[in-house]
């Protein structure tokens, strides 16, 4: 599967964006002073390890499609941009060998 420029772009940005806020989120989980992330003692509440473990989620997440959107940019960059899979030209496969263009023609 082929990914367009755009897409991979968006997946990439996403990828980028989830970091930057669930990085702010557990920032502020940490130093959150109202008593829901940590009790009295100082010890962190069900809310604390709720959250975190859905930022770690996220990180995780935000990760795998930030590297698909990232692979599929490379991907394009190999091929020379051309993102689109209609009217395949002539050219190699990925061992290199020789292929056919559009016309049946070897190149």
């Amino acid at each position: 599967m082929k990914l367009s420029r755009p897409a991979s772009w968006f997946l990439l940005a996403f990828g980028v964006w989830s970091w930057l806020i669930w990085i702010t989120f557990v920032k502020n989980l940490w130093n959150d002073a109202s008593g829901l992330a940590f009790d009295d003692a100082g010890e962190p509440t069900a809310y604390f390890w709720v959250h975190l473990v859905l930022a770690v989620t996220s990180f995780l997440l935000g990760t795998a499609v930030g590297v698909i959107g990232l692979r599929g940019l490379r991907a394009l960059r190999r091929e020379g941009g051309a993102g689109t899979d209609s009217g395949a030209a002539a050219g190699t496969d990925s061992a290199g060998a020789q292929t056919a263009g559009p016309a049946g023609s070897a190149g």
